[in-house]
């Protein structure tokens, strides 16, 4: 039987990576901050969805490669751009583990009556989930990934239709009650939503034939996407008013079926999230092992092609579970996390668009929908604000890497790390 990722397992993975925890509780914060008019913000990012999934599919389609991103802005601008993109980006795997895992906590503590001691072991639960699901190869979490996509995108659309006959247009007036402005903030706050496109192409090694199967893949995750999304936060709106709790979904259900559905919504939780976290994992701990050899990341990190990274893999998931135990230490919220992976978000869509126009045949259609996804990128990337010190400064930190890799380099021509990866500005070893 031929290996690698087939078209429903590959949109399955990307679906799982958009229908993450955003779904959860996104909605009603996006409402809170901007009312009605939040369903502008939706609207806007499911249609910045179309080119910029397009995007990535046809950088992921002509550069089939585990580094992803990281490997596009090398390609485009060099080694240094390649390793600061590429810290900022696998640096924030791990440490927004535990925001996305810390939803579904909330939500399993919510439905069982438990207090912060359950959410604590369902976060570290989730992660620990992920790390032996990665670990056992992508091609089971994969398959996995197929069962809990279908499974969700169901109890979604479910909630959306018992709910949608409690809709009341007096819900949607006044629309813009905090002024057209508040749908900039609410458009950046949703952007934790709609990642998942940058990790397309971390995976696109992975297919079995990726310039065929990885547009196949994409559409249908959009579609799906955009339907989903667009539904739930109807819903949200329309049916709970304009202060709907920290929990719409469960909310939603409940109208439904009663309250026995509350701890329905707690295994859609959990199955959202670590739908998310799988794909996450998978990609960063290819893109880690890719960078490690390319000489971005110390040697150690790589892996032989075809086997699964596991030294990459692992540094994430302790990453992971030493931010979960640190932020329970000091009793501190995952806001501050959440927000600095959606400045890490935007900083990607940017430098990928902006490959994307260098590498993708110019004038064509993928090479348009790079500009689109460029100028959006940027206008999300503005509005996050002070939250992009975080990846600014893991990218910085892997300036001074390759610096320090090139100094070490023109003192021992011809050095390799202890991988036997080349030494930094080589392009030996890449799959472009």
């Amino acid at each position: 039987m031929q290996n690698g990722l087939s078209v429903p397992q590959g949109a399955a993975l990307t679906l799982g990576a958009m229908l993450g925890t955003g779904v959860i509780s996104l909605p009603a914060l996006a409402a809170g901050v901007a009312g009605p008019a939040s369903l502008v913000a939706w609207a806007g990012l499911v249609l910045l969805s179309v080119p910029l999934a397009t995007t990535f599919a046809a950088l992921g389609a002509r550069h089939p490669d585990g580094g992803g991103v990281a490997t596009y802005a090398r390609l485009a601008f060099g080694e240094r751009a390649s390793t600061m993109v590429g810290w900022a980006f696998y640096g924030t795997i791990g440490v927004g583990a535990p925001a996305a895992a810390g939803f579904a906590g909330a939500y399993v503590a919510d439905a069982t009556g438990g207090g912060s001691g359950t959410a604590l072991v369902t976060t570290i639960a989730i992660i620990a989930v992920c790390a032996v699901m990665n670990w056992f190869d992508l091609r089971v979490s994969g398959t996995a990934q197929l069962v809990i996509a279908g499974s969700v995108a169901l109890l979604l659309a479910v909630a959306v239709v018992v709910a949608l006959p409690h809709a009341q247009t007096g819900n949607l007036v006044p629309f813009a009650p905090h002024g057209w402005g508040a749908v900039g903030p609410a458009a950046a706050l949703l952007v934790w939503a709609f990642a998942g496109w940058e990790i397309l192409g971390s995976l696109s090694a992975e297919y079995r034939r990726p310039a065929h199967d990885i547009p196949r893949a994409t559409a249908i995750a959009v579609a799906a996407v955009g339907v989903l999304y667009l539904g739930v936060a109807f819903a949200t709106v329309a049916v709970l008013g304009p202060a709907p709790g920290p929990a719409p979904l469960s909310d939603l259900l409940v109208l439904g079926f009663g309250e026995q559905a509350r701890p329905v919504t707690a295994v859609v939780a959990v199955l959202l999230t670590v739908g998310a976290i799988n794909v996450y994992f998978a990609g960063g701990s290819r893109m880690g092992a890719a960078l490690a050899r390319d000489g971005a990341l110390p040697g150690w990190l790589a892996a032989r092609p075809g086997r699964t990274p596991r030294r990459s893999l692992t540094l994430i998931t302790v990453v992971a579970l030493g931010t979960t135990a640190l932020l329970a230490a000091l009793h501190q919220t995952t806001d501050a996390i959440l927000l600095m992976a959606t400045a890490t978000f935007s900083l990607l869509y940017v430098v990928g668009a902006a490959a994307a126009l260098r590498l993708l045949p110019r004038w064509g259609v993928a090479w348009w929908c790079a500009a689109v996804s460029l100028v959006a990128a940027l206008g999300l990337l503005v509005m996050t604000g002070a939250h992009m010190t975080g990846p600014v400064v893991a990218a910085l930190g892997g300036l001074a890497w390759t610096t320090w890799q090139r100094r070490r380099a023109r003192r021992a021509p011809g050095l390799t790390d202890p991988a036997g990866s080349p030494a930094p500005g080589s392009l030996a070893g890449s799959s472009s």
